[in-house]
């Protein structure tokens, strides 16, 4: 470290630092407009002059100018005030200064400079633009307003989109008083390269950038910030939700630098998709069927309802009759509350969530391998990854906030391998790209696996150490040649070589996936082999080197830590095991029960059946994200009873007896736990709307009317039970989880988090060694349907968009459903880009805008299962993973045909 002084104090800075870095470090405000920890220096405001060696020395620009030993700053002197007085004073001539309707007034940097430094706003005469300036690119758009009169062109937005973003969508445009912030031509930002993340906005020291939804609901000053967690994807950041207490409304969402996971950054749906919060078709009261509608009913009567009629049927038919649904959407409090419910008050095993639907072949292909079913790093030890290894994951767009730790590591020299059968962004940047046949995964890693053990590139002494059955494994490769993968997989063998050789030489490399590889008929095989593969080659249980499933909802990951499956009590605990059976059983004072449980997909296959008589589903909707919609709702018709607990009327609670009126994200206090094992918290913000109730709430009175009474004072209480009984969370509580959280494991209260898993010992000891032979999709294409049909999610909706769909910025850029045709199989089946057409397979149909392009393979289609009127899953196969019952989304046989003329004025963006 090198040692300085900066005003009188001794600090210490790393070498490369700059003073300013020191000192904001240290704790020393150096007065800044341009400066951004996370930008590049540019030294543009000049206001971070600072004096080296005395004041009698000429001032220096802080933000530009390297720390050294034994340097002496001095921060503040009458000279240096002067200046900066000056430099404001011809910023503010420029500048239409309207504080008192300001939106951004008591959040502004320019405002707050020029009160310090007591400059002259007047000193040269009126505001120097004779005219507003006219701009189009922000005037069309539902998200960011961009006023230039407000304006000091410091570059922060310019620079953020082109060094953090990597879209550089915006840049400058003219000179002198008359440069502004333009994209390229002036077009609209919904229909340039921008992707709408707000970063421009909160990077801006003044009100130039804003969010057009905002203007006049309330000035910086006025609004209260409430830190939590977003409520989209499994990054886990956090945020401060800006409240107007008075209007009992969210205005805007910020998100500072520093902060654990995401550093200050968002994506479009954690900046701007809050909207659902205040949308007026929120459910307000419990609602109960009444012939083909529903009428509004008391809480009273609704949980009576619920509790007498599950009591009934699971009196009559047996626990086995009544089934449990959780949700990934809500706090680790209210699933762990959930799968007791089912537990103690219904006496069954019956309970799931979403996993079933995405990663659960993650839990139980990592759990075998290595012990534990999660991340094995954290998001920022991304950014020192030498070797990136991706496949099946669109982090850009799925997870954006880990996209960007991956285009830090690609600035910083990393290498990055991408696996995909589509072409996305990280594909177009990769040093590697294989763009592979939907379903041939393991083809792929067997024969990369192969070459190294072949080439003698392996870990032998990580091998021989760490892990066992490496015989019986090595030698199941032996029919895996790298030319039978390139055959089978539709890709040159040199890449898989490429491939191959560099994740193995990695210092670090680190794999990283998402549902490409576990929605599918074989998805737990699939996450074995990658364990697999950084087991052979020693690329786990060291910083930034591992295996890193992405996680898909907000809590995913706090759903199954909870134990809201079948098969494991919370904290992964073996229900089957009597010591863990004992414990759990003297806590919630009753018989554990002993079936064997079922899945989300085994629900809706027993509703059919008549097995399942009644089903409680909290914060999904199985209708729009199961496999086989027609079958899916066929199913679901035949239940004597089935609850749901929603913030909006899902296409699953069109077909309830009773609706239950939950508490969303913002408007309830609890915990998430991240895709990192992060534990953070989430707090109320705003009150939920009409008689709505918090979802901890809720299954607490309908526990107690089936007779099991659960009583808390609030979700630290719950919080406080579970880590009682949770070894991995037993050194958490509210207190210790307050400013960044904790991750998992955390043992004892004294016990820091850990930061990465497996380090000099896996969970389960060895690391297992597993043979995975291939398997092939389940439903190959024929001459009837003979397009490979793969989903997924995109950057501006999330799932069933329920929520998505109701932000402007999100409907405004993707309106509708489309799918991703590549142009020489458009032209085969003379579909042209922008044209309507109807996609089909062996379970039914859908309509959509064609995309085409060279983003698929001709042998393969894509589209997003946002859409409930052009619903995906009206197509998507039922076939499951035998292990999780994970059903195979990513490949079935469809076809697709013309419905109508291309439409010219179509300007969706389908996706980056």
């Amino acid at each position: 470290m090198i040692r300085l002084t900066i005003d009188y104090r001794e600090v210490q800075a790393r070498p490369g630092q700059t003073i300013m870095e020191a000192a904001l470090a240290a704790g020393i405000e150096v007065p800044h407009l341009c400066h951004d920890p996370r930008l590049s220096p540019v030294g543009a405001c000049r206001l971070c002059q600072v004096h080296v060696g005395g004041i009698d020395r000429a001032p220096v620009l802080a933000c530009i100018t390297q720390a050294s030993e034994g340097m002496t700053v001095i921060t503040e002197s009458p000279e240096l005030a002067a200046r900066r007085k000056a430099i404001l004073e011809l910023l503010l001539s420029e500048h239409r200064v309207a504080c008192t309707t300001c939106d951004a007034d008591g959040g502004c940097v320019l405002q707050d400079l020029a009160y310090r430094y007591g400059a002259d706003e007047w000193l040269y005469g009126a505001y120097q633009h004779g005219e507003p300036v006219a701009l189009n690119y922000t005037s069309e758009n539902r998200g960011i307003e961009y006023d230039a009169e407000k304006c000091v062109r410091c570059g922060r937005c310019v620079r953020f989109c082109d060094e953090v973003q990597m879209a550089s969508a915006i840049t400058f445009d003219g000179r002198g008083i008359a440069m502004k912030v333009n994209t390229a031509h002036g077009r609209p930002l919904h229909q340039s390269d921008c992707e709408l993340c707000g970063g421009c906005i909160r990077v801006c020291p003044t009100g130039a950038m804003r969010e057009r939804a905002a203007m006049g609901l309330g000035r910086a000053k006025d609004l209260a910030a409430v830190r939590t967690t977003c409520t989209y994807c499994g990054v886990g950041c956090q945020m401060d939700l800006q409240v107007n207490r008075r209007l009992n409304r969210i205005v805007r969402v910020t998100s500072a630098p520093g902060l654990p996971v995401n550093d200050g950054h968002l994506c479009v749906k954690g900046h701007f998709g809050f909207e659902f919060v205040n949308s007026p078709e929120r459910l307000t009261d419990p609602l109960i069927r009444e012939g083909d509608g529903f009428r509004t009913a008391s809480w009273d009567e609704a949980i009576g309802l619920v509790g007498s009629r599950l009591r009934q049927i699971r009196d009559r038919g047996g626990p086995e009759a009544l089934a449990f649904m959780s949700s990934c959407r809500c706090t680790n409090e209210e699933n762990y509350l959930m799968q007791k419910l089912a537990r103690a008050a219904a006496s069954t095993n019956n309970v799931d969530q979403c996993a079933t639907t995405c990663h659960a072949p993650t839990v139980a292909g990592l759990a075998a391998a290595f012990g534990s079913g999660a991340m094995t790093n954290s998001t920022r030890e991304i950014r020192d990854c030498r070797v990136m290894f991706v496949i099946g994951c669109n982090a850009t767009e799925a997870h954006p906030i880990v996209g960007l730790e991956m285009k830090r590591a690609l600035r910083s020299g990393a290498t990055l391998i991408v696996c995909d059968p589509r072409r996305t962004w990280l594909a177009d940047h990769a040093h590697i790209f294989i763009q592979h046949r939907p379903g041939s995964d393991n083809m792929l890693i067997n024969a990369m696996m192969s070459h190294i053990v072949g080439q003698g590139l392996y870990d032998r002494k990580f091998v021989a150490e760490r892990c066992e059955d490496f015989d019986a494994f090595r030698e199941g490769l032996g029919g895996y040649t790298v030319e039978k993968a390139a055959r089978y997989c539709g890709v040159e063998p040199g890449l898989i070589r490429q491939a191959a050789e560099l994740y193995a030489r990695g210092a670090p490399s680190g794999i990283f996936y998402t549902l490409g590889i576990t929605e599918h008929s074989c998805g737990t095989d699939n996450v074995k082999n990658l364990a697999n593969l950084a087991m052979l080659c020693g690329q786990i249980g060291k910083p930034s080197s591992g295996i890193n499933p992405l996680r898909g909802q907000n809590n995913v990951q706090g759903g199954c830590d909870m134990g809201a499956m079948p098969h494991r009590l919370p904290g992964y605990q073996d229900w089957k095991d009597p010591v863990s059976r004992e414990k759990f059983q003297k806590a919630w004072g009753v018989k554990l029960p002993e079936n064997s449980g079922g899945r989300v997909t085994h629900f809706i296959e027993r509703a059919g059946n008549g097995e399942v008589k009644a089903l409680y589903v909290m914060g999904e909707d199985p209708v729009m994200s199961e496999p086989n919609q027609t079958k899916v709702i066929a199913h679901l018709r035949k239940l004597d009873f089935l609850v749901c607990q929603e913030i909006f009327m899902s296409e699953t609670a069109r077909l309830a007896h009773v609706i239950l009126p939950g508490a969303c994200f913002a408007e309830k206090d609890g915990t998430f736990t991240c895709s990192e094992r992060r534990v953070q918290r989430i707090r109320r913000a705003v009150a939920p709307p009409g008689r709505a109730r918090p979802d901890w709430e809720i299954l607490c009175s309908v526990s107690t009317a089936m007779g099991y009474p659960m009583n808390y004072p609030g979700p630290a209480e719950v919080f406080a039970e579970l880590a009682s009984l949770m070894p991995s969370y037993a050194g958490m509580n509210y207190a210790r989880l307050e400013g960044d959280g904790l991750q998992w494991p955390c043992p004892t209260a004294e016990h820091p988090g850990t930061r990465f898993l497996h380090e000099g010992k896996f969970t389960r000891g060895k690391g297992l060694f597993h043979s995975i032979a291939f398997q092939p999709q389940k439903e190959e294409p024929d001459a009837e349907y003979p397009l490979i049909l793969s989903t997924g999610r995109t950057l501006y909706h999330y799932n069933v968009g329920t929520m998505t769909r109701r932000m402007a910025v999100a409907t405004q850029k993707q309106p509708r459903n489309f799918v991703e045709i590549h142009e020489d199989a458009a032209a085969r089946y003379g579909i042209r880009d922008g044209q309507e057409v109807v996609v089909r397979s062996r379970r039914g149909r859908t309509t959509a805008r064609a995309a085409v392009g060279r983003k698929v393979r001709p042998d393969t289609i894509w589209m997003p299962f946002h859409f409930v009127e052009e619903s995906a899953n009206a197509l998507t196969i039922d076939a499951f993973d035998p292990v999780t019952a994970t059903a195979e989304y990513k490949c079935c046989a469809a076809r697709i045909e013309p419905s109508g003329p291309p439409e010219a004025a179509s300007r969706q963006q389908p996706s980056r």
